[in-house]
This record gives structure tokens, sequence and C-alpha cells, in this order.
């Protein structure tokens, strides 16, 4: 499978968030940010940073100790990161499990989204 761009991954990302029931783009301090219910669940591009750098915030609950352990994890910013936020960031041509970050983004939405939603999703 060829390699994906940081761009590329990043909209990949985004389409796969954006699949989850009532969520929304926004774009909020000048970069993207996903939402289900005006709640933000998934956050990319984040603070500014090297160009072509990925960046990607999310909420989690159950696995962010486990996420702190790597390299590129760091708790997010702005007090979020005693909330279980996670702000993952990889460098221009890093390699990076797109399957990982699904995941991520699954356990975020499901950490944020009123539990009617969650319910729904099974």
């Amino acid at each position: 499978m060829p390699k994906l761009s940081v761009k590329q991954a990043e909209q990949k990302l985004i389409k796969y968030a954006l699949s989850f029931p009532e969520t929304a783009l926004e774009h909020p301090w000048g970069h993207d940010v996903v939402k289900v219910k005006g709640k933000m669940f998934a956050s990319f591009g984040g603070q500014a940073g090297t160009p072509g750098e990925f960046s990607m915030s999310v909420k989690l609950p159950v696995s962010s100790e486990m996420a702190l352990t790597l390299p590129w994890v760091e708790p997010t910013g702005y007090g979020l990161g005693k909330s279980g936020w996670v702000t993952a960031r990889l460098k221009k041509g890093a390699d990076f499990d797109i399957d990982t970050m699904k995941g991520w983004i699954d356990q975020s939405y499901r950490a944020v989204a009123p539990k009617t939603l969650v319910k729904a999703l099974g």
C-alpha cells in the first residue's frame, strides 16, 4: 500500500470521524475540528508546528496512559490533558498506523457523544 502524505492521512481520518452519527466539521482557531452535538471529539492541525507535521487531539479516557507511552504522543495543552485528552504529532514522512488513529477517534467519539448516540452504535 502506498504511503499516505500527512494531508491524505488527515483527510482520511476527518472523513472517518464524520462517519459517526450527528457529527460536523468546524474550523475554530484556523484548523479542522470534528464535533458531535457541538462538542469537540477530534481536532486536526493543532497549534502551528512544523509545516507538514501531522497533529491530532482526541479524548482517550480508556487508553490515554498507554497512548502517552508512545514518543510522539503528549498530553493536550490548555489543561485538557488532565481530562484524558492526548495529542499525537508526527513529523513529515513518519509512518503512522491509521487503524490506531481510527480506534482513538472511535474512543473519543464514545467519550464525548450523548449516551443515546453511543448506544445506537452498538
